[in-house]
């Protein structure tokens, strides 16, 4: 069993080696596996489950007192925030209408969350990048930052519904509309990712750094975006059968701990470009990243 195992990994061993591209994706998943990825996007995926619901609330309020006034606005506001929860489809339009009672009862759990799903977030960057206890924020620091993640999030929400909304959109035939509107969320996106990686790592990465994981990142969670229909009609559907209303819980629940190991996968792909930890092996002799893998994982802070 052993010598059939190892005549099939040599030559994918020798063909990851070649291939710049596929070095890259073994090196990063490699190093997510040394480093628990899992638990770090289960800890993330926990807090978000939490967030998710209490943060659409509040937000939902705050659009409905502001864009009383404007119903279809609100409606295309609230769609675009709900294309990151696809799960919570038609909810907020039914159970939130611009009330002071939500929007009481909401902030300070959405609050709490919120900063929670945050700092899990900045563990996992600093344990990503194996920086020592004592580099990273304090409790302030740290939420002071997770405040400005989240106003950050409910902005470019916001300011991708009005790029969604602009005349020139409209004007364009429906391919060319339908090319603007991908380009248009790749740059949200890639700005979000951006200001995850930047602010939530107390390390200054900067684009050099950061660009890897937020190209992986934007791309792959616009394809996610884009077939977030799809995933509720037939992932939740499915579930439905097993789970009864429980099913969009499951659902939400699934979602978030995939966005939350594209958000690990992300920012590793930046941690393994910068500190040159690939081409790895898959068996037989170790690489020279692997040497430097192996010496990053002994140094590890505890």
């Amino acid at each position: 069993m052993a010598d059939r195992l190892a005549r099939l990994l040599d030559p994918l061993d020798r063909l990851q080696r070649r291939t710049p591209a596929l070095a890259f994706v073994v090196a990063v998943v490699r190093k997510t596996s040394e480093d628990g990825g899992g638990d770090l996007a289960a800890l993330v995926a926990y807090y978000g489950f939490l967030s998710a619901l209490p943060l659409l609330l509040v937000f939902a309020s705050v659009v409905g007192f502001v864009l009383h006034g404007d119903p279809g606005l609100r409606a295309r506001v609230l769609a675009s925030a709900v294309r990151n929860f696809p799960t919570f489809s038609g909810v907020l339009d039914t159970s939130v209408n611009g009330s002071g009672v939500a929007l009481g009862l909401g902030a300070l759990w959405a609050l709490w969350a919120g900063l929670g799903v945050t700092r899990a977030l900045e563990r996992a960057m600093n344990a990503l990048w194996d920086l020592p206890r004592a580099e990273r924020p304090n409790l302030l620091r740290s939420s002071v930052r997770g405040l400005a993640m989240l106003a950050a999030l409910g902005l470019l929400t916001v300011v991708s519904t009005a790029l969604a909304g602009l005349p020139l959109a409209h004007a364009l035939s429906p391919l060319a509309s339908g090319v603007v509107a991908v380009a248009g969320a790749l740059a949200v996106n890639a700005l979000l990712f951006f200001l995850a990686f930047e602010l939530l790592t107390n390390r200054r990465l900067g684009v050099a750094v950061a660009w890897p994981g937020v190209v992986v990142g934007a791309v792959a969670w616009t394809a996610l975006q884009s077939v977030g229909t799809l995933y509720v009609g037939h992932v939740v559907a499915h579930a439905s059968r097993y789970y009864g209303p429980f099913a969009a819980v499951v659902g939400l629940l699934a979602w978030v701990y995939l966005g939350a190991r594209l958000l690990v996968y992300s920012a590793q792909a930046n941690v393994v470009r910068a500190e040159g930890l690939w081409p790895r092996s898959l068996r037989g002799v170790d690489t020279a990243a692997d040497e430097r893998s192996a010496r990053r994982a002994r140094d590890r802070p505890s």
